[in-house]
């Protein structure tokens, strides 16, 4: 049985940049202003992340006035966690014989 991994996600999260505005989000619902404070990135390199995590489910944004608030989607890791836990428990399940070659 294939156990199913959002490869998306995974990607999205393989960055160091990506992954650390994922941190920033999981403690707060932040703008483009308060990303490029927190973590020193230039406006259109992280306008570009910020995409790539859009795009892989992982963010929603929230229009307030002339600028755009960036939240972090639980579920999106949620689903994430449970295919990766999955994976964990087929490695553990042993048992199995080896494929002969």
């Amino acid at each position: 049985m294939l156990i199913s991994v959002d490869t998306d996600v995974v990607r999205a999260l393989a960055d160091p940049l990506r992954m650390r505005i994922v941190q920033l989000l999981s403690a707060e619902t932040l703008c483009t202003t308060h990303l490029i404070a927190e973590t020193g990135a230039r406006q259109t390199n992280l306008s570009n992340h910020l995409r790539v995590l859009r795009e892989a489910g992982l963010v929603e944004t929230e229009p307030c006035g002339r600028f755009t608030y960036y939240r972090l989607r639980p579920e999106a890791l949620d689903g994430l966690s449970a295919g990766l836990a999955g994976l964990a428990g087929a490695a553990r399940a042993g048992g199995r014989p080896r494929r002969a070659c």
